[in-house]
C-alpha cells in the first residue's frame, strides 16, 4: 500500500488529499498540522487515514510527501525533512505560488534519493481550513509542476498519476518561467489592489464619503487586497528579483499613460483602453485556462424589496442557468444596477431576451 503523506491540511492540502482518495482507495493517507484542531477535523472528516504526531513521524516511510504550507514555511520543513531517513525513491512536492527559490532549497538540503518536484495548482476559494476542502476544487484548473532540469520523466509521471483525481491540466515549466508568469498574473496584481486601498485611505482625511461610496469597480478591482498579509509578504520577498523587474515595467507604463492625460490626447487614450479590452475580452474560458471568462449582463432594477427574486423568477421560468449576481450599485429612490453572469454567450443573449421579454427593465452589455 503506497503511503501519502500530507503537512499542512488547510483548504489546499485537504482538497488534494480528497482527490487522492476518490481515484485511489488503497492509498493510505496521513496528515500532519500544527494546528491540531485542523488535524482533527481532517480525520473526523475522513480526509486523512492517520495523524502523525510529527512530520518525521510521517515522512519516514512515505512514498509521497506533499507540503501544503506557506512559501516561507515550506524551506523551513524541507530543511528538517533533509535530516530524516526518508524512503527511497520518495517523491517530494509542495503547492507554493513561488517555486524558484523552493526548488533550489530542496536541491541543497534533500538527499540524492528522493525527489523534488515543485507544484503550483492554481485555484482557490474565499473559504478557507480543512472543512472547506473539496475534491474538485482544481478541477480544469491549471497545475504547474516546476521539476528541475535534469529530472526524469517517469518520476514527473508517477506525481502526475497520483493527483489525477483534481482533474487539473497539468503544465510543466521550469522555476523561473513560473515564477515570471505568476508574478504578471497574480502577484503583482494583489501589489496593485492594495496600493489602490492605500489611496483611497490617504485621501479619506479630505474626502470623508470615500469609504462610504467605495463600491462597484473599486471593490470588484481591490477584492484581492483582502489576502493574508503574512502570505503575501512571503510571496512578494521569495520572488522579489521577478517584482522588481515588474515594478520598473509598471512605472514606464504609468508614465506613459500620464503622457497621453497631461498632453489631452484622446485618440491614444481610446487606443490604449481599447486594446486593453481587446486583449482582456480574449482571455480563454474557464475550462481552457486559469482566468474566469464570464459572460455578464447588466439590469438596471428599481430598489424595491423581492426585485432580485423577481428577475431570477424569470431567468428560472426559461431554463437559464446563472453562474454569479451581485448588486454592483444600489441607492434608495433610484434605480440600481444587477450584474448577472452566465457561462456562454448564449446563455446570456437568452437573458437578455426572457428580461426584456417580462420586465421593461433596462440591459446592458459592456
Amino acid at each position: 500500500m503506497k503511503k501519502v503523506f500530507f503537512i499542512g491540511l488547510g483548504l489546499i492540502g485537504g482538497s488534494i488529499a480528497l482527490s487522492i482518495k476518490k481515484e485511489y482507495d488503497d492509498y493510505e493517507m496521513i496528515g500532519y498540522d500544527i494546528q491540531d484542531d485542523q488535524t482533527k477535523m481532517a480525520k473526523a472528516l475522513n480526509v486523512i487515514d492517520e495523524v502523525a504526531s510529527s512530520i518525521k513521524e510521517g515522512a519516514e516511510g512515505a512514498d509521497f510527501i506533499i507540503l501544503s504550507t506557506p512559501v516561507e514555511q515550506t524551506i523551513c520543513i524541507l530543511s528538517e525533512l533533509g535530516k530524516i531517513k526518508l524512503k527511497t525513491n520518495a517523491i517530494i512536492t509542495d503547492v507554493g505560488s513561488t517555486k524558484k527559490k523552493i526548488v533550489e532549497h530542496a536541491k541543497r538540503t534533500l538527499p540524492n534519493h528522493v525527489t523534488f518536484i515543485g507544484g503550483h495548482p492554481m485555484a482557490g476559494s474565499h473559504k478557507s481550513g480543512v472543512i472547506a476542502a473539496k475534491a474538485h476544487l482544481f478541477e480544469n484548473a491549471f497545475y504547474i509542476l516546476t521539476p528541475n532540469e535534469n529530472e526524469s520523466e517517469e518520476n514527473v509521471n508517477q506525481l502526475k498519476a497520483l493527483l489525477k483525481g483534481t482533474k487539473a491540466q497539468f503544465v510543466v515549466m521550469n522555476p523561473e518561467e513560473h515564477d515570471y508568469i505568476t508574478g504578471i498574473i497574480s502577484h503583482f496584481p494583489h501589489i496593485i489592489a492594495a496600493s489602490l486601498v492605500h489611496q483611497a485611505e490617504k485621501n479619506e482625511d479630505h474626502f470623508p464619503l470615500i469609504k462610504r461610496m467605495a463600491a462597484g469597480g473599486f471593490r470588484d478591482i481591490t477584492r484581492i487586497a483582502s489576502g493574508n498579509p503574512i502570505m503575501w509578504r512571503d510571496i512578494l520577498l521569495h520572488n522579489k528579483n521577478i517584482i522588481s523587474k515588474l515594478f520598473e515595467q509598471w512605472i514606464e507604463e504609468m508614465k506613459k499613460l500620464q503622457k497621453m492625460v497631461q498632453e489631452e490626447n484622446g485618440h491614444e487614450i481610446y487606443t490604449y483602453f481599447h486594446q486593453a479590452k481587446t486583449y482582456r475580452d480574449g482571455l480563454p474560458e474557464r475550462q481552457k485556462g486559469a482566468i474566469p471568462s464570464f459572460y455578464d449582463l447588466y439590469v438596471d432594477v428599481p430598489d424595491y424589496p423581492g426585485v432580485i427574486s423577481e428577475i431570477t423568477g424569470y431567468l428560472a421560468k426559461e431554463n437559464i442557468s446563472i453562474t454569479n449576481i451581485q448588486i454592483i450599485e444600489a441607492r434608495e429612490e433610484i434605480y440600481g444596477v444587477l450584474r448577472i453572469s452566465f457561462q456562454s454567450e448564449h446563455d446570456r443573449d437568452q437573458a437578455n431576451q426572457c428580461i426584456k421579454k417580462y420586465t421593461n427593465y433596462e440591459t446592458f452589455i459592456q
